[in-house]
Parts: C-alpha cells; sequence; structure tokens
C-alpha cells in the first residue's frame, strides 16, 4: 500500500484562539501541522475547548518555525525549543509561543489531529 497526501490541501482544519491546526488522515496515521500566533498559551486558547486543565495528548513532533516553551505537569521539568529540534512530550502539560514569530509544528504521532478530530 502506498498513500500520498499532501499538507496544501489537508483533510481538515480546526481554528481555536491565536492558531490552528490542519490535518491529513492516512491509514495509521494523522499527521498534523499546528500554527500558533505570538501570546498563543494553551492552557489560555485550547483548555476551555479541550475541558482539561492541561494538554492531554502525546506529541512526537518537529519545530519548522519560531520557538515554543513546553512545562510538564506536577515538575515533570521543562523546555525550550526551536526550528529543527525534534520533540516527544508526555500527556500532561501546558505549551506557549515565545517571542514574537508564529510557531509552526509538525507532529507525527498524529495526537493533534486526532483530539481536535473530536471537537
Amino acid at each position: 500500500m502506498l498513500e500520498v497526501k499532501t499538507i496544501e490541501k489537508p483533510d481538515e482544519r480546526r481554528d481555536f484562539p491565536s492558531g490552528h491546526v490542519e490535518a491529513l488522515h492516512l491509514t495509521g496515521l494523522d499527521f498534523a501541522v499546528a500554527t500558533m500566533e505570538p501570546g498563543w498559551r494553551w492552557s489560555e486558547a485550547v483548555a476551555p475547548i479541550a475541558g482539561t486543565k492541561s494538554c492531554q495528548v502525546h506529541h512526537s513532533a518537529l519545530v519548522v518555525h519560531g520557538r515554543l516553551h513546553i512545562r510538564m505537569d506536577e515538575g515533570g521539568g521543562e523546555a525550550e525549543v526551536g526550528a529543527g529540534d525534534v520533540f516527544v512530550c508526555a500527556p500532561g502539560h501546558d505549551a506557549w509561543v515565545v517571542g514574537d514569530e508564529p510557531c509552526v509544528v509538525y507532529d507525527f504521532a498524529g495526537g493533534m489531529a486526532a483530539e481536535y478530530a473530536k471537537r
């Protein structure tokens, strides 16, 4: 089996305050491109939609533009990631854009696409 799609034509788009997610659904993979504007913070923009205190999605991702600060719940650590950084982040975190440029993240785990598809 071979399946090919382009991020130029996402299967769906989910908007939230100061950002959006565009998702591609392939067999065995939901791939998401998340774009967050300066000032975006998960706990302010997405928590009211998700109904949880922190993000409960697992991410395996690549930052392609901008910077993102991630803080794990309950002292689980924190890091700032930027363009070219690949990260794995367990459920239970907050994140926010650092600086005055949008942050674009490719999520290969598909967690974001699957989560927003439920909304």
